[in-house]
């Protein structure tokens, strides 16, 4: 991890919320702009290219934004790392920008494993008592592993919460086999 993309992550998130913007619309603006960067070799080319005026740079990232559709805000600090030429790096500040918002705003990351797929409304419940458990807003992220049999596991930071069937069993062997 390189120290600029912290910085710049950290400016974007002072940027956001001094302009009190919508951080899940900002989130989106970046996260589809970051997907048309990363899904053409040409405009990469393009706009990584040092070679290439940075006038011609900002013009071509208008004419994507035309498409795109990011708010004046999110334009301006795409175009502060083409004139620094650090819009290479471009994905890496993103994940810090992700980490830096939810810092600030109190959100932790929550990783749920369950046994068997969730419907819509399981997974609001069960991400309802989790931020209940850590005692501030989650941003959950779910998959499944039918070898849990039943339940799940809640992985918030460092700490883990095994409600599984399979973790439930083996605390049972261990009991037995120790007593």
């Amino acid at each position: 991890m390189s120290v600029f993309a912290a910085r710049y992550a950290r400016a974007l998130a002072d940027v956001v919320l001094d302009a009190k913007l919508n951080t899940s619309q900002v989130e989106q603006q970046l996260g589809d702009f970051a997907a048309t960067f990363a899904g053409s070799k040409d405009l990469r080319e393009l706009l990584l290219n040092p070679s290439i005026p940075t006038r011609k740079r900002l013009s071509i990232l208008d004419a994507v934004n035309a498409r795109v559709g990011c708010g004046i805000q999110v334009r301006n600090f795409l175009a502060v790392l083409i004139r620094h030429e650090r819009l290479s790096a471009l994905s890496e500040i993103l994940q810090e920008y992700r980490s830096e918002m939810n810092r600030r705003l109190s959100i932790s990351d929550a990783a749920v494993v369950t046994a068997r797929p969730l419907k819509d409304q399981e997974r609001a419940e069960l991400e309802r008592q989790v931020t209940k458990l850590a005692g501030m807003r989650v941003n959950a992220t779910f998959r499944e592993d039918k070898s849990l049999i039943g339940g799940a596991i809640v992985q918030i930071g460092s700490t883990i919460y095994d409600g599984s069937v399979r973790g439930r069993l083996e605390r049972l062997k261990e009991r037995l086999v120790s007593s």
